[in-house]
């Protein structure tokens, strides 16, 4: 999604400037370890929600892996991060979190393989509510990429999971706010492929009743409003200010700031 157009947040969303990471953000990748249960399995949802997709496509493309087998895998690793702590170790001056998870769920599939006699779980087994069949489709929706581009993919799909992960925070927060009006014209401009570059606002004034104004003043809103989810979502899964930082200019082409 193209960030141009997209206001800035308001500056005062960052705790005392921005040149710390604000302590009052929460972070999965430290609340992962912590002594609280109840903190662990909220980080443990939310690594899951952001990762999960990624993971899946990676075993199925990179491994080569039958539908049954990389979900069984995608469950078993993070099932496994959280049991045995593979996370403790990342240090986010070293590498992103991603590549260092991409590194763990590469050493975790290669270490199932040696396992001699590793009792499946099974795929049709549902130990975490995960779509499977909606990332499958995804697999066979778009090109399969070539050997040598397997880990660029799984940058590609991680971007693709969080920039999902904002879209339907956005709709929520929408629908939740009475502002459905706003998240139509922001999905009709913004993420309607089919339609990409001839939509106008004219267009969408006309479909949804409006003046051309009022669809621009609400694409605005909208974009605002993603921008900001987008954005709590990136520091939801980073461990440092900089991480965040490197994010965010990945996603968005800018600084964050």
């Amino acid at each position: 999604m193209p960030p141009d157009d997209i206001e800035t947040p308001d500056r005062s969303d960052h705790a005392h400037g921005s040149e710390r990471f604000p302590t009052t953000r929460w972070s999965a990748i430290t609340g992962f370890h912590s002594d609280d249960p109840a903190e662990r399995a909220r980080s443990f949802e939310t690594l899951v929600a952001a990762y999960w997709k990624p993971v899946y496509k990676h075993v199925r493309l990179k491994w080569r892996r039958s539908i049954d087998d990389a979900q069984d895998l995608t469950q078993g690793f993070f099932l496994r991060a959280m049991e045995k702590q593979f996370f403790a170790g990342y240090d986010s001056s070293k590498s992103r979190f991603r590549t260092f998870l991409r590194v763990c769920l590469d050493g975790f599939v290669a270490n199932e393989d040696k396992a001699a006699g590793r009792q499946k779980r099974g795929g049709d087994t549902i130990i975490l509510p995960l779509e499977f069949t909606t990332a499958e489709g995804e697999i066979v929706a778009r090109e399969i990429p070539a050997p040598d581009d397997l880990d660029r993919y799984f940058d590609a799909e991680w971007a693709r999971s969080i920039l999902g992960l904002a879209v339907s925070a956005l709709r929520e927060e929408c629908v939740r706010n009475g502002k459905e009006v706003h998240y139509k014209v922001f999905e009709r401009y913004d993420l309607d492929t089919a339609g990409a570059g001839r939509i106008t606002y004219e267009t969408i004034a006309s479909e949804l009743g409006l003046p051309v104004t009022q669809v621009t003043n609400h694409l605005t809103f909208a974009r605002r409003a993603f921008r900001r989810l987008l954005l709590e979502k990136l520091r939801e899964i980073t461990a440092s200010d900089e991480e965040y930082r490197r994010e965010a200019r990945s996603l968005l082409g800018s600084d964050p700031v």
